[in-house]
């Protein structure tokens, strides 16, 4: 079951701790996803729908990943960016549509014909469609590993969630307490850019991706709450 959920195995619980066991295998939830998007690209004639599945065919960190290509192009930190910046990051991410395909999808988001798109509001239109009670279960699930309730799951917030005692890398010292919570966290990032936090923003693009591999809004619902103990 955990590993429909694409997340990190929590074996089992005693006194409000999780103990985490091996981390669940990915690839078959990842493949599935991949496949179901490339299918879907094949067959997609709108420039947001193909994006979108351009995404979805590298996985459920997809979005993640172009979202941090955004990010690096982002100079000035404004979440701002122009058309040549846009077109700049979907070329640099390995998207295969035309400058015009770009452009349509450029002019849907810069509704105000301002010139620029707020990346962040790009990156939620981009995501696959997730109903309310998906949205509030994985926001649930969010809040519960944000400790320090500032927006960004890091190492610290983990520490008093997680009891990593038991995990084989920790018990065979191949891993510090510190290197396993940090491979959690890199479970949501893209290999390429990850580091030690994960952000809300970036911890929903995640499960938009996986919610786009399981149609039973029931089943993603016990998913997650088998995942996270919610």
């Amino acid at each position: 079951m955990r590993d429909c959920l694409n997340v990190p195995s929590m074996i089992y619980k005693t006194t409000a701790k999780f103990h985490t066991g091996q981390m669940a295998c990915t690839d078959r939830t990842n493949h599935r996803l991949q496949e179901k998007a490339k299918k879907r690209l094949e067959k997609a004639t709108d420039p947001l729908e193909k994006l979108r599945n351009v995404c979805l065919s590298r996985g459920a960190n997809g979005i993640v990943g172009l979202g941090r290509q955004f990010r690096i192009i982002d100079d000035d930190g404004n979440k701002k960016l122009c058309f040549r910046e846009f077109q700049k990051g979907c070329r640099d991410f390995g998207a295969d549509l035309t400058k015009e395909e770009i452009e349509e999808i450029f002019h849907m988001v810069d509704k105000d014909g301002s010139g620029t798109i707020d990346f962040e509001e790009f990156l939620q239109a981009l995501r696959p469609a997730m109903s309310r009670s998906r949205q509030e279960i994985v926001n649930k699930a969010f809040m519960k590993l944000d400790k320090t309730k500032d927006g960004v799951i890091r190492v610290d917030d983990l520490k008093g969630v997680y009891n990593c005692k038991h995990h084989p890398k920790y018990i065979n010292g191949e891993k510090t307490e510190d290197e396993i919570f940090v491979e959690f966290l890199k479970t949501f990032q893209p290999a390429e850019g990850a580091d030690d936090t994960v952000t809300k923003e970036e911890f929903f693009n995640y499960y938009n991706g996986v919610s786009a591999s399981i149609d039973n809004d029931a089943y993603f619902d016990l998913l997650m709450r088998t995942a996270y103990n919610l």
